[in-house]
């Protein structure tokens, strides 16, 4: 076992022999848009995303299907599953089965198994200070469909979100190839600043964020916050548990802490690339059209200070 439970990483990872390891993961959660097609290629994608985090291809998956279907129907469930299989069909993973049961709220996701080189796999423990910091998607999900249950927006920036979750994060498989980075991790439930935590506390590192460079689906979205109370309870705990290992300039507003903080759902790459990879790392992201490219900040020296500090 070469990545197991101990360092909180995205998947788990077994070598096979010198050249090959294997990925493992699971993933699932109920529905967070009403479209059933949308949910299941959401979930599908969210599930897929650990696996790239680790820089490895997805091969295998089986599928997690709760369902109550004294209320939820055939069609429906059928529609999720279509979902799903769309988004492991553009992954080039074959999807081999799965199990379903009864329950009272729907949930639906995958099992992942990947391959990997092991001198070649990313994990988080792997980051070295002067690493540069830097994000394929931008940050918002939660808030926004949190406002989406809530009826505070439609139209352009939901469908924006949709395609956000949907996308799947390849790039991760080809930095991993090419030996550009040893350390990522994907942002999601536990927001950039969770994520970015856990990774610091495995490299034995710290990490300098920049609020204003990080990248927001819409500037609307800091409107939600402001001025609708728009946070999911989960992005508010997720702040909490991070503040204590975070040191927050006078700069930053409140409503930049809670977007640091947000639970994401099927988030972007949060990569911790030697600058002397960062063009060819930007190169890659721009030939697989990633939502962003952005550097947001730097890994630091450790120190008896904050784990990560943000201006």
């Amino acid at each position: 076992m070469l990545v197991g439970s101990s360092t909180s990483d995205d998947a788990a990872v077994y070598k096979i022999d010198e050249d090959t390891a294997l990925v493992q993961t699971v993933d699932f959660f109920t529905p967070i848009v009403d479209d059933p097609f949308t949910y299941g290629q959401i979930a599908a994608t969210n599930s897929l995303s650990d696996v790239y985090a680790m820089g490895g291809k997805p091969v295998t998956a089986l599928a997690i299907v709760g369902m109550p279907v004294d209320v939820v129907s055939n069609d429906i469930i059928h529609e999720i599953l279509r979902g799903g299989a769309e988004k492991a069909k553009e992954a080039k993973c074959a999807l081999a089965g799965g199990h379903s049961i009864k329950n009272p709220e729907p949930i639906y996701g995958l099992s992942v198994t990947g391959i990997v080189n092991p001198n070649r796999m990313i994990t988080n423990a792997g980051a070295e200070p002067g690493d540069i910091l830097v994000l394929t998607k931008p940050l918002g999900t939660g808030i926004l469909t949190t406002a989406i249950k809530r009826g505070l927006v439609s139209g352009e920036i939901v469908d924006r979100a949709v395609d956000l979750m949907g996308r799947l994060n390849t790039p991760g498989a080809r930095i991993a190839a090419e030996g550009l980075v040893k350390c990522a991790t994907d942002v999601t439930g536990f927001g950039l600043l969770g994520h970015l935590r856990s990774l610091c506390a495995s490299s034995g590192v710290t990490a300098h964020l920049s609020a204003a460079d990080t990248p927001v689906i819409d500037d609307e979205i800091i409107s939600l916050i402001e001025e609708e109370d728009c946070v999911p309870g989960g992005t508010r705990e997720n702040l909490r548990t991070a503040e204590p290992d975070c040191e927050f300039d006078s700069s930053v507003t409140d409503a930049q802490k809670f977007l640091l903080a947000d639970a994401q759902t099927s988030g972007g790459l949060l990569c911790c690339v030697p600058e002397a990879h960062l063009e060819r790392v930007q190169e890659i992201f721009s030939e697989e059209e990633t939502l962003c490219n952005e550097v947001i900040g730097r890994i630091g020296e450790p120190g008896d200070g904050p784990l990560i500090s943000i201006s």
